[in-house]
């Protein structure tokens, strides 16, 4: 039996981009100080990170073998089955990790607890050790997190954990026909979002609170997401009466009206789809989760 790889996975922190940017402390401070601004509370941050990415190395076990990634290099990163992956930063960071891989656990630690949500890296890095023994175990709580996919009528595909945003990479209307529920309208909106019960803390609980109150989320396990239509706009050739919903086994299609639009997920812009004249896209629950360790 092949022993598990741990794969830790972490982004650079703002110390080291102003270190990048400036070339040196001295003139990263220098710069700073100009502005009125201190580097010391960057510093920390970076320190407290770098103490966090430690001590998940000191817990991985004598006989796995390990690697780490940078958020930069995730999409080049050959993933194993046998994997379990260490995500040391912010919840977004595990968002940027989940379209790459299938059935792997994923334990989120935070290295600032305090300053991050929480919702995705909920441990801290001194429980690296009793967590992973957990994995190798098999002993583990798991939450396997719904997400949500996005397919083109050419075969092109996307998937995500939080949400798919469909509309323009500009702040021009976006022009679509909306099919969902059996009902069909041809609409004119600043976009279409469908999320997750995990993205239900961020943008989709920011637009049901604006939008449909009455309207009930799903939670991150249920096999359904929620759908929004911003701004929709009624004019004579264009509707504004399906604005939100939840898709369980049903889907939401939209057929584009605009010259281009385009498809991402959890704000990913530039890993996108881009979206044709008379190009159809069809929005549904994944066929995978995304396992993240309790």
């Amino acid at each position: 039996m092949t022993n598990p790889r741990a794969v830790v996975v972490h982004r650079r922190t703002q110390y080291d981009d102003v270190i990048a940017r400036h070339g040196t402390r001295g003139q990263a401070e220098f710069y700073l100080a100009m502005r009125q601004q201190d580097l010391s509370d960057v510093e920390q941050r970076h320190a407290q990170t770098q103490t966090a990415l430690a001590a998940v190395g000191s817990a991985i076990l004598s006989e796995w073998s390990r690697a780490v990634v940078e958020r930069a290099e995730l999409s080049r990163f050959g993933f194993r089955p046998e994997d379990v992956i260490v995500v040391v930063g912010q919840d977004g960071l595990v968002a940027n990790l989940a379209k790459y891989i299938r059935d792997q656990a994923v334990i989120g630690i935070d290295p600032l607890p305090g300053s991050n949500a929480g919702v995705l890296v909920p441990h801290t890095a001194a429980a690296a050790p009793s967590l992973l023994a957990a994995v190798a175990a098999g002993s583990a709580q798991i939450v396997r997190r719904t997400m949500v996919r996005a397919e083109t009528d050419d075969g092109q595909s996307l998937t995500a954990l939080n949400e798919i945003y469909v509309g323009q990479p500009t702040h021009q209307s976006a022009r679509y026909r909306l099919d969902v529920g059996g009902q069909t309208e041809r609409q004119s909106s600043s976009g279409v979002i469908v999320g997750t019960g995990t993205g239900s803390t961020g943008w989709c609980l920011s637009l049901q609170r604006a939008q449909a109150p009455q309207l009930a989320l799903p939670k991150p396990v249920d096999r359904t997401v929620s759908w929004f239509v911003r701004e929709a706009w009624p004019f004579p050739s264009t509707g504004a009466t399906l604005t939100s919903g939840i898709l369980h086994d049903d889907v939401l299609r939209m057929r584009i009206e605009s010259d281009s639009l385009v498809a991402f997920g959890d704000g990913i812009e530039d890993d996108r789809l881009t979206l044709g004249f008379g190009q159809r896209l069809t929005i549904r629950v994944a066929d995978r989760t995304l396992n993240t360790v309790a």
